[in-house]
């Protein structure tokens, strides 16, 4: 398979010698792997007197390593005094006890840490309890459309945006020319490795009802629901459902990054609101693969690639609320904040009437933004910066 760099390799070396735990986290098949194989390469490369020890737990001759002593004892005799001691492992959560080696190794103050593990088990919210030291966590997304474009050496942007509306970030497929194969490769992976971590993590008993509640979420992405709404539609099948164990099923598929959640913000009081929520897809792929492509709806498909986006430019974004309309993302990053429409077309000025008008409510400064498919340079309406999405994306 074709190997491109990805920014997030500077982000590794830009933390090389710090005494964190560097953590590698995202969607199965987004790269982690792939990023903690060109480090140590970059490491070999530029970094003297060096010393890796290098465990990868999907490769056979480290299968008796999958023990905590175990690990502990081969990392320790790979120690070499006089040299930079970095140790790579991937996929550390195949390693019973992991976590206490870790920590071992990082109490020591000998070793440069970095690990990737299954979402499921590496998660957020659990870094703090895992590992006792401080952890730097470092999550990848799907490729970008700029880094799609990087894959392709593609020159027509027009050309590119077309390809990547159907064929997503997950690199993997790309090695498979038919679009079946690919659809195929991209479900094997939810199958396979997404719902497996589900379950064995959390000792999932309703395996359909799993399967029900990712197609109910894929086929509503950028809607507005909330977990009372989506019991009340699955429960037709199920009259035993609780919201309970739907919000439950929802948390776990967050965890494993296939879907994030957006939390709606009001923006004249200037604070988060807590009922309903809209989800957004990784990947779209999922979705093709999973339920097809019939009712394609490119403007919502355009605004969970446009949120996917803004997380992966390191945003934390919102659905904004004002006077009863609503803005499809209030992008927050530092001091920077972004109103943000998305749409398919806006050629028809009934459309961009109803685009602009949430965004000419808002009374302070800050940039508003739609981002839609004109097939222009961005350009000025009222103020607001139009900008060609496809543009957009490849900046």
């Amino acid at each position: 398979m074709k190997i491109i760099e990805r920014d997030y390799l500077n982000k590794l070396i830009g933390v090389i010698g710090t005494p964190d735990i560097k953590i590698i986290t995202g969607v199965r098949r987004s790269g982690k792997s792939k990023l903690l194989s060109q480090f140590k390469e970059y490491i070999e490369k530029y970094i003297e007197n060096y010393n890796i020890i290098d465990i990868n737990f999907n490769e056979l001759k480290y299968e008796n390593l999958k023990e905590y002593h175990a690990l502990n004892d081969y990392v320790e005799s790979k120690y070499i005094a006089e040299k930079k001691n970095f140790v790579l492992i991937d996929e550390v959560q195949m390693c019973e006890g992991f976590e206490k080696v870790i920590n071992s190794f990082h109490a020591s103050e000998k070793y440069d840490i970095y690990i990737t593990g299954s979402n499921a088990f590496l998660l957020s919210s659990d870094l703090a309890t895992l590992f006792t030291g401080r952890t730097f966590e470092i999550e990848i997304f799907p490729f970008s459309f700029k880094e799609f474009i990087k894959y392709y050496n593609y020159t027509d942007l027009d050309e590119a945006f077309k390809k990547y509306i159907l064929n997503g970030g997950m690199s993997g497929s790309y090695l498979y020319e038919n679009e079946k194969d690919k659809y195929k490769y991209i479900l094997d992976v939810y199958k396979t490795l997404i719902v497996r971590d589900i379950n064995e993590k959390y000792k999932i008993r309703n395996e359909d009802l799993l399967d029900s509640l990712t197609n109910f979420m894929m086929d509503n992405i950028s809607n507005i629901t909330s977990i009372r709404n989506i019991t009340n539609s699955l429960k037709r099948a199920d009259d035993t459902l609780n919201h309970k164990t739907i919000g439950s099923y929802i948390q776990y598929l967050c965890n494993a990054f296939l879907f994030y959640k957006v939390r709606r913000y009001d923006i004249q009081g200037k604070r988060y609101l807590e009922s309903q929520d809209k989800y957004y897809l990784v990947d779209p792929t999922f979705k093709y693969a999973k339920l097809g492509m019939k009712n394609m709806n490119y403007g919502r498909n355009y605004e969970n690639i446009v949120a996917i986006e803004l997380l992966r430019r390191g945003y934390e974004i919102y659905v904004g609320e004002l006077y009863s309309c609503e803005v499809d993302f209030v992008a927050m990053k530092r001091d920077e904040k972004l109103y943000i429409q998305v749409s398919d077309n806006i050629d028809d000025d009934k459309t961009l009437e109803r685009e602009v008008r949430p965004l000419l409510k808002i009374k302070d400064a800050y940039p508003k933004i739609i981002i839609a498919r004109t097939k222009h340079n961005m350009y000025l309406y009222e103020g607001i910066r139009i900008y060609d999405i496809a543009k957009w994306l490849a900046e």
